[in-house]
């Protein structure tokens, strides 16, 4: 009797031991796979249309790879969304050249967020770590990739063509059709974006807080250029490489933006390297510490220090009616020496710096 009460609390004390995820090929070619497909190690995206106002959402174990087998359409309808979602770590994401349409025409109306029909933002909504590649984003209806990677992450050999927004619509007033149609929003760590092509209405990159994050070899047009900011209250921006990019046709190539109103926040540790743009309708480089304004009233609250051209040399020619370079500091808010000496820009008018005096090595 003993030994049967002792196997007996031997046998509760034991822990459970969760089931390790099956190493079995999960096949989506319909929302209705993707419970069933998600516990395998390996899943497989055949072409397929995502029934409207329904976000395709993967929750994938750690380590999973997933292929594209073919594109991946999505239905029309005004909501919030996203339409795309993926999360796990360790994830290997293989789009082999396919594509996620999202439609943009069916929303587009000259006011992406500001306004107009509600549209689905962001489109695909990143949280994985690993690579995330070889994948065309077709027509946004907005803001095309929001990126918050839970551990080191490298998207690379990725396409957002919103190229079509670029041409006004009976619903945009005149105006070009698509907008608020951002490449990349980042808010993250660790994140490299790398040899891409983004063709759009908005920034190519938007890095709101973060640190360690790499954008390189990738090519911005028709957009508002590679922007870090709008940086609003309590965000920190640390350590940023933006090297051996190309800018075209855009209203800027490189962009800080802090919130005029901003509080307790900073801008620190950004390296340009080996960048070009032309075409540029309105800077070449703007720093401006009064957003939503432009060259506004700067506030003080965002601490921007140590942004250096350095390494190869970064090259911009901007448009006729264009400034070179402005600088709008608040008073005290822009703070040690930044080594300009590799930036190089011609064309348009010098613009003015404000309120600071620390831009060693270049000269308009």
């Amino acid at each position: 009797m003993a030994l049967s009460i002792a196997f007996v609390l031997l046998s509760v004390a034991l822990p459970l031991v969760a089931a390790a995820p099956s190493a079995c090929t999960g096949t989506i070619s319909s929302m209705s796979d993707v419970a069933a497909a998600v516990k395998c190690t390996t899943v497989n995206i055949n072409a397929f249309t995502v029934p409207a106002g329904e976000t395709f959402n993967l929750s994938l174990e750690d380590g999973t790879t997933v292929n594209m087998l073919g594109d991946v359409t999505f239905g029309e309808k005004n909501w919030d969304g996203p339409l795309f979602q993926v999360s796990g770590d360790s994830i290997t994401f293989n789009g082999n050249g396919h594509t996620f349409n999202g439609n943009g025409p069916f929303y587009w109306d000259g006011q992406g967020g500001n306004g107009g029909v509600t549209k689905p933002a962001p489109m695909m909504k990143i949280k994985i770590s690993g690579t995330f590649t070889n994948v065309k984003v077709l027509n946004s209806p907005e803001r095309a990739f929001s990126v918050s990677n839970p551990g080191p992450l490298t998207i690379s050999k990725i396409t957002v063509d919103n190229s079509l927004g670029d041409q006004p619509n009976a619903n945009s007033g005149g105006k070009a059709a698509g907008h608020n149609t951002d490449g990349f929003d980042a808010s993250t760590t660790d994140l490299t974006i790398e040899d891409s092509t983004v063709m759009n209405q908005d920034d190519c990159l938007a890095i709101n807080k973060g640190s360690n994050i790499v954008f390189q070899r990738n090519t911005c047009s028709g957009g508002h250029g590679i922007s870090i900011g709008s940086i609003a209250s309590g965000a920190t921006v640390n350590g940023v490489v933006i090297s051996g990019n190309t800018v075209t046709n855009s209203d800027q190539a490189l962009r800080i933006k802090t919130d005029s109103d901003a509080t307790s926040a900073s801008v620190t540790n950004v390296t340009y390297s080996g960048n070009t743009g032309s075409g540029l309708r309105q800077f070449g480089v703007l720093i401006d510490q009064s957003y939503p304004d432009t060259l506004g009233t700067p506030g003080t609250g965002c601490i921007v220090s140590d942004i250096n051209f350095t390494g190869s040399k970064t090259t911009l020619t901007v448009n006729s009616g264009a400034e070179r370079v402005a600088v709008n500091c608040g008073k005290g808010s822009c703070t040690g020496t930044w080594n300009w000496a590799d930036l190089s820009v011609s064309g348009g008018s010098a613009g003015k710096i404000v309120n600071f005096s620390g831009i060693s090595g270049f000269t308009q």
